[in-house]
């Protein structure tokens, strides 16, 4: 695994604080507003326009990002090149969006939400975390390795 750059680092942190403040100006780190955008009876479309936005933005620039020989800080682009479908991208998937509709939080948006102090923001990570640790304690003795 190659070692990151202090460059690349920074760069990162900064999009990372960027993305931050356009996921709390947008309203998305409040777990109703997903939670309502998922609910027919009381449909709140906000999450909708913000996807939308960031498709469009990635529709326009990605074509041109990628007449570059290579990205910025680094010597070749990675891109996936597998797009076969494995039980464990359907399973890792569905738990996503089982854990989104429940708590109301995806990972970047409730890492987002702990600068509100709000105590469920604190449990979410805490359980995202969890989770995590989980994975990679069981995953060898699971036969998802594909």
């Amino acid at each position: 695994m190659k070692t990151r750059t202090l460059e690349q680092n920074i760069v990162s942190f900064v999009v990372g604080i960027l993305f931050a403040i356009g996921l709390a100006l947008s309203g998305m780190t409040q777990p109703q507003k997903i939670i309502n955008f998922l609910d027919p009876w009381n449909w709140d479309p906000s999450l909708l326009f913000v996807m939308l936005g960031a498709v469009g933005v990635h529709a326009l620039s990605y074509p041109l990002i990628r007449r570059r020989q290579s990205p910025l800080l680094d010597t070749k682009w990675h891109v996936p090149t597998r797009q076969d479908l494995t039980s464990r991208l359907v399973l890792g998937s569905a738990l996503f969006g089982i854990g989104w509709g429940l708590g109301g939080y995806c990972p970047g948006p409730g890492l987002a939400s702990l600068a509100s102090g709000d105590a469920r923001s604190f449990i979410f990570v805490g359980a995202m975390l969890a989770g995590m640790m989980l994975f990679k304690k069981t995953e060898p003795h699971l036969r998802l390795r594909e």
